[in-house]
């Protein structure tokens, strides 16, 4: 959920050109990453769980490349990339470790 909302704070200062493009992408991604692990949760099934908790970590991996892009177009700062880019690398390491050990 930190995840999401920093992305939000971070992405508020995108340039509006990019309103429908890079901003609405890195932030449909962010918020598709708990919302996954949510529904897999809820199905109360194991196997469910699981294959709701990889496809979290697709939308993680594609948060990711798209928090790179943002970075290299200059959209953020080194100061605001780091901070995402470790929450995710942790919430990455989390997650693949939750799938191991169901």
């Amino acid at each position: 959920m930190d995840l999401v909302t920093d992305i939000y704070r971070a992405s508020a200062r995108f340039p509006k050109e990019e309103v429908y493009g890079l901003t609405s992408q890195i932030r449909r991604s962010s918020i598709s990453v708990p919302s996954n692990i949510a529904e897999g949760y809820g199905r109360r099934s194991t196997g469910d769980y699981k294959r709701f908790l990889s496809i979290s970590l697709g939308s993680l991996y594609e948060f990711q490349t798209q928090l790179e892009v943002s970075k290299r177009l200059n959209y953020l700062e080194e100061s605001e990339f780091e901070p995402l880019n470790n929450l995710s690398k942790e919430i990455e390491k989390m997650t693949n470790s939750l799938i191991s050990k169901l």
